[in-house]
């Protein structure tokens, strides 16, 4: 299950299609947008640490833009190669670490009220190491011939979480706004790598009854021709 609707991301995808056609037109590369849009989200973090969280908000949807763009321009243009996944998974990463990094920076540097910086920064910790952890269990998933896209807090989600109330609110009053989004996406990244163990765990089960049965099936047929 997923927090944005499927409807809305056929949505989205449809109005890529124009902008992405022209980028493939125009020669550029999948991995040239992949770099730009994570020197955007890196922007963000930045913004996020000097305290201007509405620009810092802008950014981040903006990166958001361009995460879905690159593989837009990939799909269309027949330019998929694993070096390209490999490169957009990583810099996705890298743009996670500095835009958690800017706001734990935000919290210690006067954005939340004294008693109440320690946990901000602790949350955002959380939120970036669940949020990575999902990223990695489904990489490893995949990796083992598993699918594994399940759970709330997504990628997307975890963009759009962020980045919308902060373009339009800010930090809110004392940096309350911010402080509860950041414990949200700390809490349900946290529970989308518990769903993500189970939905794998599920699976393995699955494929050892199989083999089980794939062995079975050979021995009864033996059992059943030496009675014979």
């Amino acid at each position: 299950m997923r927090l944005i609707p499927a409807a809305v991301q056929r949505g989205v995808e449809s109005l890529l299609d124009p902008p992405a056609r022209r980028l493939i037109a125009w020669r550029v590369s999948p991995n040239a947008i992949t770099t730009v849009g994570t020197m955007v989200i890196v922007g963000s973090g930045v913004a996020f640490g000097l305290g201007q969280i509405q620009l810092g908000g802008g950014l981040l949807l903006l990166s958001g833009l361009g995460d879905m763009l690159d593989g837009k321009v990939a799909r269309l243009s027949g330019g998929v190669t694993t070096f390209g996944a490999f490169y957009d998974s990583t810099l996705d990463r890298i743009g996670e670490c500095a835009l958690f990094a800017g706001i734990a920076v935000f919290f210690m540097q006067g954005g939340l009220l004294p008693a109440w910086r320690v946990w901000g920064v602790l949350l955002a910790l959380l939120a970036l190491s669940a949020g990575l952890t999902v990223s990695y269990a489904r990489a490893r998933a995949e990796g083992l011939g598993l699918e594994c896209k399940v759970g709330f807090a997504q990628r997307a989600e975890r963009i759009l979480g962020v980045g919308i109330p902060c373009l339009f609110v800010g930090a809110g009053p004392n940096g309350w706004l911010l402080f509860w989004i950041v414990t949200v996406l700390a809490v349900l990244a946290s529970i989308t790598v518990v769903q993500r163990i189970a939905h794998v765990y599920g699976q393995t089960q699955v494929r050892g009854a199989r083999r089980t049965e794939a062995r079975r099936i050979p021995e009864l047929a033996e059992t059943h021709r030496e009675r014979n």
